[in-house]
């Protein structure tokens, strides 16, 4: 199920939003330091040894370091559509690393990826794919970078997300406040519509818990992770319907704190050997059928 166009990602925003983030993002970036560890420790059950890996949305880096104690002769790519979160992500690498060029870093798009068809091994993605208008293209991208036999393996963020803050918010206003995102069964739908095999899907609810409804907007946004969407309200939010969600979100306290739910969908899937022999097939079929059109 695609998501209605005014709960979709305005893509200049999300990039000036992780721009203004990158400096402050590590301190604040708890539960995404959590989920990278968690998606990192899944590698360990997969047998593969690329020669190549791909981290799409790489951020500060946070798993550059992991990818190399798993792979260490892999050669990464390291992409972010913030060039700010990249130049963090790059001092943090060793000089020996620098020196060697083992790590290349890519100001892309996850939805257009700069890379030849068949050029990597492996795909890598922690916490991005939620950033993305088009999930079905992205992975379109990813099938057209992958090499035959490589692995997707990636964490997104389901619909559950925020559903605390999503629901105060509708009780003041018809605006779009809240990202929205994509349940994991249209997520794995998508991976075989667009010719991945045997995607496997599960997923974990996470809870955060803070002091006040301040604290949750604030650390959204210092993490780049506040609401981008099209549909947002312009302008600025007014005192009063802000202390109408801050009254709101009081209706959840337990224990003297508030809860964040975090909805996280972990996902991977095999690119199959025989991938060059389907491609030349779906061509062929492409082709056909134009010519028969043409002859009508």
């Amino acid at each position: 199920m695609s998501r209605a166009p005014e709960h979709l990602p305005d893509k200049r925003q999300v990039r000036a939003a992780f721009e203004a983030a990158a400096s402050r993002y590590d301190a604040a970036a708890v539960l995404q330091q959590e989920v990278a560890s968690r998606l990192l420790e899944r590698l360990q059950y997969i047998r593969l040894q690329p020669q190549s890996v791909l981290d799409v949305g790489t951020g500060t880096g946070q798993c550059l370091e992991g990818l190399a104690k798993y792979y260490p002769q892999a050669r990464q790519f390291a992409l972010d559509l913030a060039p700010a979160m990249l130049r963090q992500a790059r001092r943090k690498q060793s000089w020996w690393k620098r020196f060697t060029n083992q790590t290349v870093f890519i100001a892309g798009d996850a939805e257009q990826l700069p890379l030849k068809d068949n050029s990597v091994d492996m795909i890598f993605s922690s916490l991005t794919l939620q950033w993305c208008t088009d999930l079905s293209a992205t992975f379109a991208e990813f099938y057209r970078v992958l090499r035959p036999g490589g692995l997707l393996m990636f964490a997104s963020l389901g619909p559950d997300t925020l559903k605390e803050l999503r629901q105060c918010w509708s009780e003041v206003d018809g605006y779009s406040h809240v990202n929205s995102f994509i349940d994991l069964h249209d997520v794995g739908d998508m991976l075989l519509h667009n010719g991945f095999a045997e995607p496997v899907m599960d997923m974990e609810m996470l809870t955060m818990t803070y002091r006040d409804a301040r604290s949750i907007m604030a650390e959204l946004k210092v993490i780049g992770a506040h609401n981008v969407t099209t549909g947002r309200a312009r302008g600025l939010t007014g005192k009063g319907r802000l202390q109408k969600v801050i009254a709101a979100y009081e209706k959840f306290r337990k224990d003297d704190v508030l809860p964040v739910s975090y909805e996280i969908v972990y996902g991977h899937a095999w690119m199959t050997e025989n991938k060059m022999m389907k491609d030349r097939v779906s061509v062929a079929f492409d082709t056909l059928a134009a010519n028969r059109l043409t002859e009508r």
